[in-house]
């Protein structure tokens, strides 16, 4: 359930499975709705006023998800106000804010890992340069994840239905425009400020983006050489590149320092989890347009368990690196802090099994793991 706009501000739920036993009929008056919206004029006044949540319902046969629109406000209210709005919402949604938030943290994490080491080095330019780095960062973020549900529509519509374009709220047209902004607005900034090094990672993150979800490449297809890519993108070629231009950015050269081999293998690792995992909620989708992933091939349990013990191996690595390199980590951190977080895990992995697996519990399992992911980058300046 992804909560759409009202006024302002827009939130992001999860679907709930449906108490409605009588499913079948939803489905069957379903027709009476496009792009989750009612097609009378009385009903398309109310979407003008605000937006309410998006509720996916979900039944052992089928999703339906239903926009309900309510009257707010004195009718008049400004058609280019509202389409603006619609926009906006629409934008945030194509740009996966979920990974947004992965990609800004990664970012604030290096950088201030690198500060940390260097402080006496710290000025307001580097600050700006800093901020073109994550704006840079996040327009590549978006060209990726934008082209993939461009090439993705069909599925999107069985699997992912409140994205903007499966919805209807977004035009391939205009999804392409956004993209390519994203790619030369990116480029544009990294070939400017961080050299040509720096600049031909990115250039690489672009194409391993693109391959993964263009044909006749389309590599997600392939569930080894997709988790390799994203692998790649998300775990190396961020943590990696973003510590390599701030250390420039400081008149350094790059070293490797234990923290930062850490939060690049561990982060790697993650994102390799997430690869596994990402499939998960799309089984039904994926079966349908015959995508092979390692979810459809193996059930859903076989791969949350092994998402599971990757994760685990992760958390005991961190553990035994402490132990084993008390002058690279902070013991008192880094113990408890991994300790709690495989605990959590393990919770959460056992109320996976004892939902047997419900699309409700999947999601939920899939949306903790990048809570997970979003910690690691929060401790890790601490460390």
């Amino acid at each position: 359930m992804e909560l759409l706009q009202c006024s302002s501000t827009s939130t992001h739920l999860h679907p709930i499975p449906s108490t409605n036993r009588n499913s079948s009929s939803l489905n069957q008056n379903s027709s009476k709705f496009a792009l989750g919206f009612p097609r009378n004029s009385s009903s398309l006044q109310f979407r003008r006023k605000c937006r309410l949540p998006a509720i996916t319902l979900t039944s052992s046969r089928a999703h339906l998800s239903i926009r309900a629109c309510a009257l707010a406000g004195a009718s008049g209210s400004d058609p280019a106000v509202n389409k603006v709005s619609e926009f906006r919402d629409a934008f945030w949604r194509f740009l996966r804010p979920h990974t947004i938030r992965g990609t800004a943290l990664g970012s604030f994490a290096l950088v201030s890992r690198a500060l940390i080491e260097s402080p006496s080095l710290i000025s307001w330019s580097l600050v700006l340069k800093a901020v073109s780095g994550l704006v840079a960062l996040i327009c590549g973020n978006g060209y990726i994840v934008g082209i993939n549900q461009i090439y993705d529509i069909g599925i999107d519509k069985v699997n992912k239905p409140y994205l903007p374009i499966a919805a209807g709220d977004l035009s391939v047209g205009s999804a392409w425009v956004l993209v390519l902004i994203f790619a030369v607005t990116g480029l544009s900034i990294v070939a400017s400020n961080f050299g040509p090094f720096i600049t031909s990672l990115y250039c690489l993150g672009l194409f391993l983006g693109t391959i993964y979800s263009v044909p006749p490449f389309r590599m997600k297809r392939f569930p080894v050489v997709a988790f390799l890519i994203i692998a790649t993108v998300r775990g190396f070629l961020l943590n990696f590149g973003v510590y390599y231009a701030t250390r420039a950015a400081l008149g350094l050269p790059f070293v490797w320092s234990y923290p930062v081999v850490f939060i690049t293998t561990f982060v790697t690792l993650f994102a390799l989890v997430i690869a596994i995992t990402k499939d998960l909620p799309d089984v039904e989708g994926d079966r349908k347009f015959q995508i092979s992933t390692l979810a459809t091939k193996l059930g859903v349990k076989n791969i949350a368990l092994l998402g599971s013990g990757l994760l685990l191996v992760n958390y005991i690595g961190s553990i035994v690196a402490a132990i084993f390199l008390p002058e690279a980590f902070r013991r008192s951190l880094m113990i408890p802090t991994h300790t709690i977080l495989a605990i959590c895990l393990v919770f959460q992995t056992w109320l996976l099994d004892q939902a047997k697996y419900s699309q409700e519990a999947i999601t939920n399992f899939y949306r903790f793991i990048w809570n997970l992911f979003y910690a690691e980058y929060v401790i890790f300046p601490l460390i």
